[in-house]
């Protein structure tokens, strides 16, 4: 496959001008839609084979989300591409000005493995809600969801418009030689490290859904069964390989071991006595991961779990007691069904803890107590979270989803998404039946009403 070829036709395409016709782009969401509703049990096959994933868990966390945003996107796409009027400043007076919402170009979408169908098609469709091409990159780990959304979008697009390209290292690698217009990637942050590098030489935009080490702090004001059974299944949706999980807990030390119990007893409740027998308990994506998990156990207190079979890429779900900071476990992203437990008494050990690590891409805090609420939301800076109950801010299109520092650049869902692929065009229409003098040389005698207009109006 030619890579660069691929970008002079879209190049080409885009200069059409056929891409920001909105009833265009409506037509080709509709057409999307329609594909991806009719190849929905494949789609679901193509989890169970590189995940083993429940086609509940499969609907809730990616083909569920991708139709609600198609749904957004064809619904209120007219109304996101208008230009906005915004009030003018008397200093331009008289003029009427708008921001116009113009597509960027070429854009490249870099997919992760994990949720590798939504974190494809879901940036994709944004970006063509927005009137740019689009090559999309799966990941080679998942390689039937691959397959798929490859076959998805070369049945709706022209390969101008929107096409697929497969493979590993080296064919991201030529992608990322290649000057875009904008590049989205979803991934690690090493990773994220070299996509901004490669961008930073063409001076391109560039969006960075990266991840973290994301905390969960559980005090002793609230409900622990209803606390260990959120907690148990935030951290265990996809088999712990998900970015904003709670990737470690920090509880308050007086209900750490009844927090411990709480949530061995939901963990049996979902998955039952052996895991690795329930339908609905993913497997890690490949052995060279699973290794990597593996290892993070070594010299680590195992209160519950810790089984695994390297061949069928399974690790139970297993919980740590107070692992060292200086363990293997709690130096990075864990990515993995492991919970490590640790213990607070005061809001100094939680800062002890937490400013161990670069900013996460989310923090959760589950508690009754409104002023321990709002002082840890004030202290601590992430991506995003919630209180009382893990992940559920990705699920509302409406809040922006994205990092901060170390755990990414930019952000997008819903008509954040739109906007984010959006170049916001700011234009003043000046009116031409007035003109004032006060701008205009010789300035003598001209600077007191300059800033008094400055100090009325500005």
């Amino acid at each position: 496959m030619n890579i660069p070829s691929i970008l002079k036709q879209q190049r080409a395409y885009f200069k059409t001008q056929q891409t920001k016709n909105v009833s265009f782009r409506i037509d080709i969401l509709k057409k999307l839609k329609q594909e991806i509703v009719s190849r929905e049990q494949d789609i679901y096959d193509a989890f169970k084979k590189d995940f083993n994933k429940s086609a509940f868990e499969g609907f809730i966390s990616e083909y569920g989300l991708v139709i609600s945003e198609l749904d957004l996107a064809i619904k209120n796409l007219k109304s996101w591409s208008k230009p906005k009027r915004v009030t003018p400043s008397i200093l331009t007076f008289p003029s009427t000005d708008y921001i116009y919402k113009e597509p960027y170009g070429t854009v490249l979408v870099i997919a992760p493995w994990n949720y590798p169908f939504l974190l494809a098609i879901d940036p994709m469709l944004m970006a063509i809600a927005a009137g740019n091409t689009v090559v999309v990159k799966p990941s080679e780990l998942t390689v039937h969801t691959s397959k798929l959304i490859t076959e998805i979008i070369k049945s709706v697009f022209e390969t101008e418009h929107a096409t697929s390209i497969e493979g590993g290292i080296p064919i991201a690698t030529e992608l990322l030689e290649q000057k875009w217009d904008y590049i989205f990637f979803t991934g690690s942050v090493p990773v994220g490290k070299i996509v901004a590098k490669a961008a930073a030489k063409h001076l391109t935009p560039v969006t960075l859904e990266l991840g973290g080490k994301s905390p969960c702090i559980v005090d002793d004001t609230i409900n622990l069964k209803l606390a260990a059974k959120r907690i148990a299944w935030g951290k265990l949706l996809n088999g712990g390989q998900t970015c904003i999980a709670p990737d470690y807990v920090i509880a308050e030390s007086s209900i750490k071991d009844k927090l411990i119990e709480a949530l061995k007893a939901e963990i049996i409740n979902a998955y039952g006595d052996n895991p690795r027998e329930s339908g609905d308990f993913p497997r890690i994506i490949n052995e060279r991961n699973t290794k990597r998990l593996i290892e993070m156990l070594d010299d680590v207190n195992i209160v519950y779990g810790g089984e695994y079979h390297i061949e069928s890429c399974y690790i139970a779900p297993t919980l740590v007691d107070h692992p060292s900071l200086d363990s293997k476990l709690m130096q990075d992203e864990i990515f993995g069904p492991i919970l490590p437990i640790l213990t607070y008494t005061n809001e100094t050990d939680i800062d002890n803890i937490i400013s161990n690590y670069d900013k996460p891409l989310s923090l959760y805090v589950f508690s009754k107590d409104k002023a321990f609420i709002d002082a840890i939301l004030k202290n601590y800076s992430f991506g995003g979270g919630a209180i009382n109950d893990p992940l559920i801010h990705f699920g509302n299109h409406r809040l922006p989803f994205g990092g901060v520092g170390a755990s990414g650049i930019g952000a997008y869902h819903g008509k954040h998404g739109f906007d984010t692929f959006s170049h916001h065009k700011s234009i003043s229409k000046r009116g031409t039946w007035f003109d004032p003098p006060v701008r205009y040389a010789p300035y003598k005698g001209k600077l007191g009403l300059l800033k008094k207009m400055f100090k009325w109006f500005g």
